[in-house]
């Protein structure tokens, strides 16, 4: 997945136990290859940092944290800042009452508001509340419609912690270019959105990828048969992306090594494709959920570039989307 402002040195590229024998997906899915736009709604109004007022860092010295979840303000449940700012604007109070989650457990935090000469209300808060990119389709199950995506969960970038979110959604995005990547700089798909055109509704954000509901048409006669990671081997094999409008594009690697032990990078694999390499210098940022292709079986999705190394990156094992999308 592309997002702005991303620091890491290896890039992402967003309970019922069943028994494995028993597990619901499809032994035949659609494959996926299509850039989308993604959009993820927290389950409230994150704080992501802190300003000073008046020289005075307020928020973090009244208690508040990186990463909490502000649930409540002034016994108000909110869900976004809209709500979150109507609600201080409404009190009559400077104090105001916060409730905000943190470590599975509730925090009560109070904190005196200042205002500016302009009467401008500082808080002393950074704070977000959705989260916006793009990435790559990974598969469509025809029988369920459930849809999985990228490969990796989607990480808050300032605070470098999983996003938790209430809902979300997929939609169209057309690439227009690409920032092609070299040694030590990962590139990036650019692209223009049409939010309207939804494909999808986003329901989880797992360490595995992004699942929900396909809400658009589909070709249930466009399908191939899953690969389980015996299947999956060293050497040729296939992913598709797109690098230019929405054309979907086939292009080769080569897999150099498997890890059944990882619980995301399990297939390492470098780009052979000519073209590929040409217009992209490696893997760029938004080819984050590239299906994985060997011997006609659809064996996983692309999820994580190596910078120093861009030609080269990760891959999950499809079977291991499939799992978490159906549970």
């Amino acid at each position: 997945m592309k997002i702005k402002n991303n620091l890491f040195k290896i890039l992402l590229l967003f309970l019922i136990i069943i028994p494995h024998q028993a597990l619901a997906y499809s032994k035949y899915v659609i494959p996926g290859g299509e850039t989308i736009g993604i959009e993820v709604n927290s389950k409230g109004v994150l704080v992501v940092g802190f300003y000073k007022v008046d020289n005075k860092f307020i928020a973090k010295d009244a208690g508040f944290k990186t990463n909490d979840l502000i649930i409540e303000v002034n016994n108000k449940n909110v869900l976004n800042i809209n709500e979150m700012l109507e609600i201080i604007k409404e009190s009559k109070n400077k104090t105001i009452n916060f409730k905000v989650f943190r470590n599975k457990q509730i925090k009560d935090i109070k904190l005196n508001l200042n205002y500016s000469k302009d009467s401008v209300l500082k808080t002393g808060l950074y704070v977000k509340d959705k989260i916006n990119g793009i990435g790559t389709l990974s598969y469509i199950d025809p029988t369920t419609k459930i849809f999985g995506s990228l490969g990796h969960e989607i990480l808050e970038t300032t605070t470098a912690s999983k996003f938790e979110i209430k809902d979300g959604k997929i939609y169209e995005a057309i690439v227009s270019n690409i920032k092609k990547s070299k040694i030590g700089s990962a590139g990036e798909k650019n692209a223009s959105y049409n939010k309207e055109e939804i494909y999808g509704q986003i329901k989880e954000n797992e360490k595995s990828g992004i699942y929900g509901k396909y809400l658009d048409e589909i070709n249930s006669s466009n399908t191939i048969e899953i690969g389980d990671k015996n299947f999956v081997t060293t050497g040729k094999a296939t992913i598709r992306t797109v690098i230019k409008d929405k054309k979907i594009g086939e292009y080769s690697i080569n897999i150099l090594k498997i890890n059944k032990e990882s619980e995301t990078k399990n297939i390492l694999f470098e780009i052979t494709d000519k073209n590929l390499l040409e217009e992209t210098g490696g893997i760029v940022q938004g080819m984050s959920g590239s299906p994985i292709i060997q011997n006609n079986k659809l064996i996983g999705a692309v999820n994580y570039v190596i910078v120093n190394e861009p030609t080269k990156g990760y891959g999950i094992f499809i079977t291991t989307m499939l799992e978490e999308g159906e549970n």
